[in-house]
């Protein structure tokens, strides 16, 4: 991202990471990126969004949010994990959504997968909390161009969530999962919400 500027303006003597260049991704930044989740139902609805991103801009996601909630019943795990090849078709067919078939039974095998976790760990958040100790991993990035798109933190989760079924869940998926969900703060230091997501 080069040709993008690190900050941008988010008020008076107040400034943003430089990604969020738009009013949704604003609005996204300010209120939720970077901020701990321990919500299990949240948690979700991130790995599904994170693996419909592959390949694709966030901005699109974030416009296709609100349909991916009416699509994925509101991205209730148990729900999901029911869906069916009826199912499948109908959300082939609906055009406010990613209409590509292995993200879609992906994120339907993920339900499935993450009420294993669940199952087995108590929750999905005391899980993914583990791998960072259950604190947020803070970085001190004052440039875009140093913050990372994977980590030995993310490689790690991405090899386990692997091997309990789940899919598009790469290394770069997981960090991106991490930095939304507020395991890790990548807002650049000079950001008016680096101090502020974990209070």
């Amino acid at each position: 991202m080069p040709d993008r500027p690190d900050l941008l303006p988010a008020g008076p003597r107040r400034q943003r990471c430089g990604w969020a260049r738009n009013e949704l991704a604003a609005a996204y930044h300010d209120a939720e990126w970077g901020v701990p989740l321990h919500d299990d139902r949240r948690l979700f609805e991130f790995v599904v969004l994170e693996g419909m991103q592959a390949g694709l801009s966030w901005d699109t996601i974030l416009k296709k949010r609100p349909a991916f909630r009416a699509a994925f019943a509101d991205f209730d795990p148990e729900r999901m994990a029911r869906f069916g090849a009826r199912d499948v078709a109908r959300l082939l067919g609906d055009a406010g959504i990613i209409r590509n078939r292995q993200k879609i039974e992906a994120a339907v095998g993920n339900a499935r997968a993450f009420l294993a976790v669940q199952a087995e760990c108590g929750g999905f958040a005391p899980y993914a909390w583990r791998f960072v100790d259950g604190r947020p991993l803070v970085n001190r990035w004052r440039s875009l161009r140093e913050v990372p798109a994977t980590s030995t933190v993310s490689d790690a989760w991405s090899k386990d969530l692997r091997g309990r079924g789940f899919k598009f869940v790469g290394s770069t998926i997981v960090y991106a999962h991490m930095q939304a969900t507020g395991m890790v703060n990548d807002h650049l230091v000079a950001c008016f919400r680096h101090r502020t997501v974990g209070r």
